[in-house]
């Protein structure tokens, strides 16, 4: 017989709340003294413990509990209910994380407002051939739930294809209902398999400034060189760039990135 604290401690729950079950009939002890009134178990009760605890996690009230054990639940449905809630968990941390990922960059923004660090150059920028992928933001998508991928896509099939991986753009059109993003690497052969070969063109002038490190703060740059632009009197033009300096790490601290926006006087 195992005491009431020692199969607490082995099922991972509090003696309150096993004597709460008790209460409920979802598990009765297997002795209780008559004279002191300890309460004791057996091993075997371990198992309608986890799947009590189990259920409960899974959001099921108590009440309901008692009726799915009495049902004879076994291991492979418990199993089974257990992995879609587990999913359903992963769904809710991921969309709590880019949440939050959010706030963080609307920080970033709210801080950068009045960042006068940031050095803008204005500058022609040469015409480039890309061997790229395209694809059209969707409506709430992020735009680097896009941009990596097709990076991954592109750089895979211009790696296979003996090209260079040294110079990569992104290239970003917005228009009235949407954005297209074209990213890709400067190749002078025919496409690798899965690309196609995009010619970015000359531009005379662009508004220009660089970003240090990570992605999620470069909307903070994008914003601040637009008001740059707009308050030295120059007027937006056509698909914006960034131009990937050094894109090595996962983590992004020391990626450096120029951000290049066509322009022309007011």
């Amino acid at each position: 017989m195992i005491h009431i604290g020692e199969f607490a401690r082995l099922g991972q729950v509090s003696m309150r709340m096993l004597r709460h079950y008790d209460q409920l009939g979802l598990l009765t002890p297997d002795h209780v003294d008559p004279w002191t009134g300890y309460r004791s178990y057996s091993a075997g009760q371990l198992a309608r413990l986890n799947r009590i605890v189990a259920l409960k996690d899974l959001g099921f009230p108590l009440a309901q509990v008692a009726v799915l054990l009495d049902g004879d639940l076994d291991g492979d449905e418990l199993r089974a209910m257990l992995g879609e809630r587990r999913l359903e968990l992963e769904r809710e941390h991921e969309q709590a994380r880019q949440r939050l990922a959010g706030v963080e960059a609307r920080l970033h923004l709210i801080d950068k407002e009045h960042d006068m660090s940031i050095e803008y150059v204005t500058k022609s920028l040469p015409a480039v051939r890309l061997a790229a992928r395209s694809a059209d933001l969707e409506e709430g998508q992020a735009i680097g739930q896009v941009v990596g991928p097709l990076f991954h896509q592109v750089g895979a099939a211009v790696a296979r294809a003996g090209g260079s991986l040294r110079t990569a753009i992104a290239s970003y059109d917005v228009r009235p209902d949407s954005m297209h993003i074209t990213v890709g690497y400067a190749h002078d052969g025919p496409a690798p398999e899965g690309t196609t070969i995009v010619e970015l063109p000359a531009v005379e002038q662009a508004v220009c400034c660089v970003h240090l490190g990570a992605m999620t703060g470069i909307g903070a740059a994008w914003q601040s060189l637009v008001q740059h632009a707009e308050t030295s009197g120059w007027e937006l033009l056509g698909p914006c760039r960034e131009d990937y300096l050094q894109a090595e790490g996962e983590d992004q601290t020391d990626w450096v990135t120029e951000l290049q926006q066509p322009v022309r006087r007011r």
